[in-house]
């Protein structure tokens, strides 16, 4: 009878297989070449990309303790060398290379690292023109950062030496090439810098090379501190046809020791010529001032006034007398004009004076009286003459004339005129008025027409 088999769970099957991955020995270390696939930043965190050749492609992690240490920045389609082991992630049962080192594949990688810094220092401004210091005129001490055993120091103390006895030269020696030189650099231009302002300007520089001879001048730490430097620094990396990223920070650059040496210091012999003919340009510039300041003194000596003190002050009293007469004369036209304005004042005031404004309320009162009386006058005759015609009229009118004829004026008990017998009741008091008096009456009998 078969056995039968036994069943593995997933998870214990990738489990194996890691430990085989662990426990092989050629894949505890493993160093690739390829080229960045899929690889995409991810700000303070891990980073998961792939490598890939002409035929293959692996998945990749690097850690971010391991991919903060790297000196330039990964992008996309970069062929780098990357070591580091390989191992399986159990959730997915894949297996993938996890990254320790990484660095640009060749010398162009050293060109593109070199790229990516100067790009990062350029924004944010440390090779602006802004911040580069003036180089002193007449430097009292010089410090140079080069090799101790390099021709750089016996060019630079021979050429200052020459120029500019007067300037004192210190070294401060440093390593120029190899791992350690970037850091023997920043300290002595840290110790330098430490001496406050005892030091007028920097040199800092190397004889001429490859790119990884001149790489410790490349180096960030190097560049920032030639940054920070509070006096003027000049730069005297290699050849004139290398440029490093310490020549585009500093000051001043100069394509030899020498030219460095020439920049910091002036020429003594130029500076003695320069005196000299400074010196003689003055001279005679005060001797033309001399000669044009006797000229004037002579030119004084001889003159009227000096000669004749007196006539100092004709122009002076022609002058007053001048002012006097104008000051009189406008005194004069001041006083005519005032005058001329007070009798224009006097007119008007009597032409509104009260006693005549008074006369003509009077003249105008007594007018108004006179019409008003006539006007009385007519008016009263006017309403007698009205009254007259209404008293004929309201004669003619008058009942008491017609009762004088022999008519009687009848009215009931309300005083009501009574004009037809359909007013009256029987038993009903009515008044008579005759042309003489009144009598009352009853009424006994009626009888219609």
């Amino acid at each position: 009878m078969a056995e039968s088999p036994i069943y593995l769970s997933v998870t214990d099957l990738n489990y194996y297989i890691s430990q085989k991955f662990k426990n092989d020995p050629y894949l505890h270390k493993v160093f690739l070449q390829g080229e960045l696939s899929n690889f995409r930043f991810r700000m303070n965190s891990h980073q998961y990309f792939s490598l890939k050749d002409e035929k293959s492609k692996i998945n990749v992690v690097m850690f971010r303790s391991f991919f903060e240490k790297l000196k330039f920045k990964p992008e996309e389609g970069m062929k780098v060398y990357v070591s580091g082991y390989v191992g399986v992630y159990g959730p997915q049962g894949s297996y993938q290379f996890y990254a320790q080192t990484m660095e640009p594949a060749g010398l162009g990688a050293l060109y593109e690292q070199l790229r990516q810094l100067q790009e990062k220092l350029s924004k944010e401004g440390l090779f602006d023109q802004a911040h580069k210091k003036k180089l002193p005129l007449f430097p009292d001490k010089i410090a140079v950062v080069t090799s101790a055993s390099g021709a750089v120091i016996h060019d630079i103390m021979v050429t200052a030496n020459r120029r500019f006895p007067h300037a004192e030269i210190d070294l401060y020696p440093a390593k120029v090439q190899g791992d350690e030189a970037a850091d023997t650099i920043v300290n002595s231009l840290r110790q330098i810098a430490a001496q406050g302002d005892e030091y007028d300007v920097v040199i800092i520089g190397r004889g001429g090379g490859s790119l990884e001879d001149l790489w410790p001048f490349n180096e960030e730490n190097v560049v920032r501190q030639i940054y920070a430097m509070t006096m003027p620094v000049i730069s005297s990396v290699g050849h004139e046809t290398d440029t490093t990223l310490s020549d585009l920070v500093a000051d001043a650059r100069a394509a030899t020791p020498t030219a460095a040496a020439e920049y910091a210091t002036p020429n003594l012999a130029d500076i003695l010529t320069s005196i000299n003919q400074l010196r003689g340009r003055l001279y005679a510039a005060m001797q033309a001032i001399i000669r044009n300041k006797s000229e004037q003194l002579e030119r004084l000596k001889n003159s009227v006034v000096l000669r004749e003190p007196a006539r100092i002050y004709d122009e002076p009293i022609q002058r007053v007398d001048m002012l006097t007469q104008r000051l009189y004369q406008a005194q004069k036209n001041l006083l005519s004009h005032k005058q001329a304005e007070f009798n224009l004042a006097k007119q008007r005031l009597r032409a509104v004076s009260p006693d005549k404004q008074l006369n003509q309320i009077k003249q105008q009162k007594a007018f108004l009286t006179q019409s008003l009386n006539q006007n009385m006058l007519n008016y009263l005759k006017l309403q007698r003459n009205r009254f007259a015609s209404f008293e004929q009229k309201l004669d003619d009118n008058s009942p008491l004339k017609t009762i004088s004829r022999g008519y009687v004026y009848t009215s009931d008990s309300a005083g009501q005129t009574v004009t037809s017998v359909e007013q009256l009741k029987i038993d009903e008091e009515i008044n008579l008025q005759f042309k003489d008096g009144q009598a009352s009456a009853k009424v006994t009998q009626i009888r219609r027409k």
